[in-house]
Formats: structure tokens, sequence, C-alpha cells
């Protein structure tokens, strides 16, 4: 009879063959993952009066307050090429998508409680199902997008089919980070307040509400998140990407960033419930 020795952590071992086993793992628990995202839909707007009129509330504020500003003078957005309106809803619309998801995947862990300990999956499945909140946002602002493109009767160019292409980039960059985030959130409660702070800076560094110009070149071409607006964004209202390079440097990193905060994570997500 062969033995079988024990070892805690095996799969240390194992290199680049544990990629198999990491995706098998997800697909093995896509039923639970479906679940968890179900939930956290119906916990976002369980008590919540207005329930969808705040995912359209908040980006048509921040819009009239810079239509505003730009009025009177106060800042000047500059050309954009299109509708400001349109062109700003576009660029909240992805901006909503990374800051909503990366706080929501910060706080998974925590969030999760008795369940992180208690149920034996893989901890990935808590922080995936985390973006709920965010990929439903996003949707609801989808429809707003289509209605201004009806109201402005602004023809989109036949890329805008590949729009939802152009976002997977930033949908890796922010699986990756919430990765990360959750971990550091779990040991230090502290990352979720400063990662609050961190977007509420980050969001005027980046060209959600006017576009890049000579001004602000430097601190937006530094910006990944920036080209991972632009990109999609251009190929809805200018029919191509006006800085592919940028847009696909921005898109290798992100990758390379999702994949080392995913094999990071599966390493150390047996370590998690000490932490919770």
């Amino acid at each position: 009879m062969q033995k079988i020795i024990y070892e805690p952590n095996q799969y240390l071992k194992l290199g680049v063959r544990i990629w198999p086993q990491m995706i098998k793992e997800l697909i093995d628990h896509r039923e639970l993952l479906f679940k968890l995202f179900q939930r956290n839909l119906a916990v976002r707007f369980k008590q919540v009066l207005l329930g969808i009129f705040w995912s359209v509330l908040i980006p048509v504020v921040g819009i009239a307050a810079f239509i505003y500003l730009n009025q009177a003078k106060l800042f000047n957005i500059g050309e954009v090429h299109a509708p400001y309106p349109l062109y700003a809803l576009i660029g909240v619309s992805i901006w909503q998508l990374f800051a909503v998801g990366l706080n929501a995947g910060c706080q998974s862990l925590v969030s999760a409680g008795d369940m992180v300990y208690k149920i034996n999956f893989p901890r990935e499945i808590i922080v995936l199902s985390s973006l709920a909140e965010a990929v439903y946002d996003f949707f609801v602002k989808i429809v707003l997008i289509a209605l201004l493109l009806i109201y402005y009767q602004f023809t989109p160019y036949w890329t805008v089919l590949l729009f939802p292409l152009a976002l997977i980039p930033l949908l890796f960059f922010i699986i990756g980070s919430s990765f990360l985030l959750a971990l550091f959130n779990a040991i230090f409660r502290d990352t979720a307040h400063m990662l609050s702070l961190g977007l509420n800076l980050l969001v005027f560094f980046s060209p959600v509400f006017y576009p890049t110009t000579q001004n602000n070149y430097l601190l937006l071409k530094l910006n990944i998140v920036s080209h991972l607006i632009n990109g999609p964004r251009d190929l809805v209202l200018s029919g191509r990407m006006l800085e592919p390079k940028s847009y696909f440097v921005a898109s290798s990193v992100s990758l390379l960033i999702f994949l080392m905060a995913w094999r990071l994570f599966h390493l150390v997500e047996t370590k998690i419930p000490e932490r919770i």
C-alpha cells in the first residue's frame, strides 16, 4: 500500500501547475459564486428606498457641477468632440465601475464574517462576488448612456461593439487590486479608509470629467486608470483609440497585476481565517 505523506503547503511546490487547479476550483464553485453575487445585489437594495435612482443621481450631480464650473469660467473643461454630458457620463460610468468595485473588493473578506472560516471554499469567490454592486450600477448607467445617445442624436461608431471587450483589462485591474486590498484590509482595517481617500484624490487625476490636455498630460499619462477609461470611451465617441499604445501598455500591466495578485491570494488564503 502506497504511503501518502501529508504536507500542509505542498501546493507551493506545484509552480505553474497550480494555475489549472486554481481555475478548476473556481469552475467547480461557480454556483456558489452566482448565489453570492445574487445575495450581494439583494442586500444592496434591501433597505434603499429610492433604489436604482441613486445609481443615476450621483453621476448626474457630478456632471452638472462640472458644467456649472465651466460656464462660470471657474474650470476649463476643454474640447471633447462630443456632447459634454455624454462624454462625462461614459467617463463616470467607467470610473464608478472601478471605484465601487475596488471599495467592495477591499472590504469583501471582512464583510463575509463567519463564512470565511466556517465553510471550506476558495476565498477568491468572496472577492469576485463583491463586484455585484459595481456591475449592476454600470449596466444601469449603460441604459442612461443609450438614452443620451438618442437625445443628442449622436450615432456611435461601429467600434462601440468593441466597448465591452475594451473594459476587460479594467476588470483585470479591479479584481487583481481587490485581491491585494482584501488581504491588507484583513490585517489592517485602516486600508479601507485609506483606499476611500485615495480614490477621492485619484478621480481628479483621471480623465473622468475632462479630457487629456497639454496641461495635465504628464499626470494622466502616469495613471493606469486614465488609459483604461480613455480607450473604451474613444471607441464609442471617436471610432478608434486615440492613444492605443498607452492603452495596451496599461492593459498589460493590469493583466500582470491580476495574475500576481491572484497567485499571492491563493497562496495565503489558508491564513485568512486567522486574520478575520
